[in-house]
């Protein structure tokens, strides 16, 4: 059993192409893996016992990182939360996404009018950030990293790189982060008021803040492309803080789950139930998802964070002449996938 790194995060959104094209333009998100339209039949204890109707579409960024999967309702309405969510309010609250260069980013996005929320500044670790909303009120924190599939141009992101999530109970929840997915180095642990936030949602409160990374390099088909992560816990310590999806449902508009690629669900199942997070979703083997197939399940962190585990079966690699490639077959699948493999799935990428 092991974790190739964060294969998606997933968005629940109220047009599924338009924002695909923001996030093409925006973020480099511009290989779809799969899109569907189709009814979510296994997801009845977070879709109100009802299977539901939707489109959805995987997408990559071939410099590095994880991808997007773009969510849409199609049979109802999405649901808006009830209240602006803030820092510290609990479940996914921003999504993480890495470039190399900081400043250049924050420029271009700044010149193609996107919404941002922040001017770059230093982190407790040092590197540099900063925030921007796309137009659906959903905050991303841009960062610097330095691992990369391929290098990308002057100013440009690569994929998802981690997330914020809200806490109760930071130990707690450390102890979940560290134990169940790996991520057991803390790089900062600080409580107060931090002005780094300022300008995000929830900025200028009193807060607990813990990043964690996993010390070792994951391990798996697509690791080199998914490539490092880091979780952002957060506790706010001056109000009690709300459940961001409480009353509604998984896929309404939002962040709707931190997606993990692995090998080994069997093992994995096993390893959550002795950490007394059992599967709430199983989905039993294969499921196919139109032109991609996988094994996948759920659990819940501490506070009902949905976390998705999938173990990739099937990928088109360029579907026009039906290449695909069954990772089933692997005989060694602990290794990573060949890097020219990995880049022909940019024969796929959407242009503008």
């Amino acid at each position: 059993m092991f974790i190739s790194g964060i294969q998606q995060i997933g968005i629940g959104v109220s047009n599924v192409h338009e924002a695909f094209k923001w996030y093409r333009i925006h973020f480099g998100m511009d290989v779809p893996i799969f899109e569907e339209a189709a009814v979510a039949g296994l997801m009845l204890p977070y879709t109100g016992g009802q299977p539901q109707a939707r489109h959805a579409i995987l997408a990559l960024n071939l410099n590095g990182g994880g991808g997007m999967e773009i969510w849409q309702y199609t049979g109802r309405t999405p649901m808006p939360p009830a209240f602006q969510p803030q820092l510290g309010d609990l479940g996914i609250g921003i999504a993480k996404i890495k470039t190399m260069d900081v400043q250049g980013c924050f420029h271009r996005l700044r010149k193609s009018g996107a919404n941002i929320l922040t001017n770059p500044s230093a982190r407790p670790d040092g590197l540099e950030h900063f925030f921007v909303k796309d137009p659906w009120g959903n905050p991303f924190e841009v960062v610097q990293a330095n691992d990369w599939f391929s290098t990308p141009s002057a100013a440009r992101t690569g994929g998802m790189y981690g997330a914020f999530i809200g806490v109760s109970n930071m130990d707690r929840s450390i102890q979940f982060y560290q134990e169940v997915l790996g991520y057991s180095t803390v790089v900062y642990d600080q409580s107060g008021e931090f002005a780094d936030w300022n300008g995000a949602d929830g900025g200028f409160g009193r807060y607990r803040r813990v990043l964690l990374r996993h010390p070792d390099k994951r391990k798996g088909p697509f690791s080199r492309l998914l490539g490092d992560s880091e979780l952002e816990l957060v506790q706010a310590l001056d109000r009690t803080p709300r459940q961001i999806f409480e009353n509604r449902f998984w896929g309404d508009l939002g962040y709707i789950h931190l997606c993990f690629d692995i090998t080994g669900m069997t093992e994995m199942k096993q390893h959550c139930a002795s950490k007394g997070h059992p599967f709430t979703v199983d989905s039993s083997g294969s499921f196919d998802m139109g032109e991609a197939a996988g094994y996948f399940s759920y659990i819940e962190d501490p506070d009902g964070t949905l976390i998705e585990f999938v173990e990739t079966h099937k990928i088109p690699i360029l579907k026009k002449i039906g290449w695909y490639l069954d990772l089933r077959k692997r005989k060694k699948p602990e290794n990573p996938l060949p890097t020219l493999m990995l880049k022909a799935l940019g024969l796929g990428r959407v242009k503008e």
